[in-house]
């Protein structure tokens, strides 16, 4: 009995570690953030887009069932929330200017969010130069503000775990956050085969020691 302790040990340890790794990739979600758009489509596959066209400048409830390509997912405000823009290329604002925009319901495991964010004015048209804030969250929370936004102001957010909201706000300027040409999508392949790589690797060390 007490020459088999060493033996389970062994045993015991790479499985342990294999383990303790699995827990720190749950555990520590990471979130990369991509102020271009290039570079955002190009660390994502299967990207849909949801353009807002189909609004027109009129007052909304507070929660919106949206599509983006193959994927569905919620806007939500408490105040309500508001079309802006004009004929041809609309946009989705808020009714009340200090509320939250909440993107969340994510289908199709959609783990990257991204669009065009910035301000618009009283009557729903392009407010130049505001500030807006935005938090991914997917277990952890990230938050970035875009300063000075113009209608091509790009923000996206890459996570390796599935996310569970993205938030829009403003910095409470007198003008009202605005998104537009909103994308899902799911990470590269690339990303998940590094974990696996590391597990990998966790279990070739495993046999060696056994060895």
């Amino acid at each position: 009995m007490i020459q088999s302790l060493p033996l389970r040990a062994r045993f015991l340890k790479p499985l342990c570690l294999a383990a303790l790794l699995c827990a720190a990739a749950s555990s520590q979600a990471a979130i990369t953030v991509y102020t271009s758009q290039a570079d955002f489509l190009a660390a994502v596959s299967a990207p849909g887009v949801d353009s807002f066209d189909d609004l027109t400048v009129d007052p909304y409830g507070d929660t919106l069932d949206r599509t983006a390509g193959s994927y569905t997912y919620q806007a939500y405000s408490p105040g309500g929330l508001w079309g802006a823009g004009a004929a041809g290329n609309y946009w989705l604002s808020n009714n009340t200017q200090t509320d939250p925009i909440v993107f969340s319901n994510f289908s199709g495991g959609a783990s990257a969010f991204g669009g065009n964010f910035f301000t618009s004015d009283l009557a729903g048209q392009y407010a130049p130069g505001g500030n807006v804030v935005l938090t991914a969250t997917d277990g952890t929370s990230l938050t970035y503000s875009l300063n000075g936004t113009t209608q091509s102001s790009f923000l996206g957010f890459v996570s390796d775990a599935a996310l569970s909201s993205v938030s829009l706000s403003t910095d409470g300027g007198v003008y009202w956050a605005t998104a537009n040409d909103v994308v899902l999508a799911v990470p590269e392949p690339a990303t998940y085969g590094m974990l696996l790589a590391g597990l990998g690797f966790v279990g070739l060390m495993g046999r060696r020691r056994r060895a």
